[in-house]
């Protein structure tokens, strides 16, 4: 059970970054109006101001490591239930 859950661990990290992209995607658009200035978006990029870029990245950043400790912590408690139960 140990190794499936280390298994599982990843894809739920992968799931949970993909889907905090796709909020920090549309957060970005409702409080600016704008399309976020992402890599491969050169339309983006072009009209984004640096404050703009940098707020982004900002945001982008934080998002990514909260999802990254709280993945990581809920994984880590599934194991130890698991474990536990075993």
């Amino acid at each position: 059970m140990n190794s499936l859950m280390k298994l599982i661990g990843p894809a739920i990290s992968i799931a949970a970054g993909f889907l905090g992209g796709k909020i920090v995607d549309k957060a970005w658009i409702g409080f600016t109006g704008q399309q976020p200035p992402k890599h491969g978006n050169k339309e983006a990029q072009a009209e984004a101001t640096m404050r703009q870029a940098i707020g982004f990245a900002v945001l982008s950043a934080v998002t990514a490591a909260l999802i990254q400790v709280l993945t990581d912590r809920g994984t880590q408690r599934a194991i130890a239930k698991f474990s536990k139960k075993a």
